[in-house]
């Protein structure tokens, strides 16, 4: 299988799971790595609740030694100095094998203290932080910016070569605007202009919800790897169609849909190991249901589980969906 670097953490893949906050939890990074995720990224923390030994946030840098590897911790704030020390403290809490820069989100709570994409306003603030985050940490530092906060900003390419000037080892661009949040279509030809101006590797990012989407992005763009987001809830099997469409294989078939109800069983399953079974439970009922698709009926077991606070409601809603598929083998 075809990989890339990023400074000396070796990929094996092209394919890299995007952090998304309340998805890309350890329970659901394993599952991705045993569908053949290159990289998978933690959800993002608050540097600034970091430096504050919050507990809350120091959970979410949890990182089970056989949930796969490599992980990146991705932090982010607008202080140079305390995303220095929020780094610091990330890797002492979980050890993970790449920093990460989140200047890319969007939502309005983040973007109205001076954090995440609000950063595309500020670039030399942002090559400040950058910088102060490779000087504090040993291990490899990435960027996860926006194609820029408007259609009358657009600076990735500009942001980018800042943050490879301050050392970064590789930049992830998401192809729309802040303004754009996650509507229209990504543009495709911005990521490219990244690509020819830098050279650090470039992860592409948007658009991505088939196997083909990942070939065609990594092929139109340059990029050394694409970032799967919104295409992988309920489909950890993307990451599989994806290796197979950029190598050239064949895809590997659609899990049958008792696979799927078993699969959604066992993500909430490993995510009540490590957060216990209630709060699992209770924040599986926002992404389970996308395990659904294709289901017969799946709005009459949709609307249960949105209200589930346990494990044998999970496996009773689930078992009840697998008989009606005549599968209900090992439930």
């Amino acid at each position: 299988m075809s990989g890339f670097n990023i400074g000396p953490v070796r990929l094996a893949g092209r394919a890299v799971l995007a952090p998304m906050a309340g998805v890309s939890d350890a329970a659901f990074r394993t599952l991705c790595f045993e569908q053949g995720a290159a990289l998978c990224c933690t959800e993002m923390v608050s540097a600034k609740a970091l430096c504050y030994n919050d507990k809350k946030t120091a959970a979410l840098l949890y990182i089970p030694e056989q949930s796969g590897r490599p992980v990146a911790a991705q932090i982010f704030g607008h202080e140079p100095e305390c995303m220095a020390e929020g780094a610091r403290r990330a890797l002492e809490l979980c050890r993970a094998d790449i920093i990460d820069i989140n200047m890319g989100c969007p939502v309005g709570k983040i973007v109205k203290s001076g954090d995440g994409s609000a950063l595309m306003k500020t670039p030399e603030l942002a090559g400040e932080i950058a910088a102060a985050v490779v000087r504090a940490v040993d291990v490899p530092v990435t960027v996860k910016i926006r194609k820029g906060w408007d259609a009358g900003s657009v600076n990735c390419v500009e942001l980018a070569r800042i943050c490879e000037a301050a050392g970064v080892s590789a930049i992830a661009v998401h192809g729309r605007t802040r303004a754009q949040m996650y509507a229209g279509r990504a543009d495709w030809d911005a990521i490219r202009e990244v690509v020819r101006a830098v050279k650090v590797p470039v992860i592409a990012n948007g658009d991505v919800f088939s196997g083909e989407d990942a070939a065609r992005i990594l092929r139109y763009t340059g990029a050394a790897a694409c970032m799967i987001g919104r295409g992988s809830f309920g489909d950890p099997w993307i990451f599989a169609r994806a290796n197979a469409a950029i190598e050239g294989r064949e895809p590997p078939p659609e899990p049958p849909l008792a696979v799927r109800l078993k699969t959604a069983y066992r993500q909430v399953e490993l995510a009540a190991a490590e957060k216990g079974e209630r709060l699992a439970c209770i924040e599986a009922r926002a992404r389970i249901t996308n395990y659904l698709r294709g289901v017969p009926h799946s709005g009459d077991y949709k609307r249960e589980l949105v209200h589930i606070s346990s494990l044998e409601e999970l496996r009773r809603i689930l078992k009840l969906a697998a008989m009606n598929l005549e599968r209900s083998e090992g439930f």
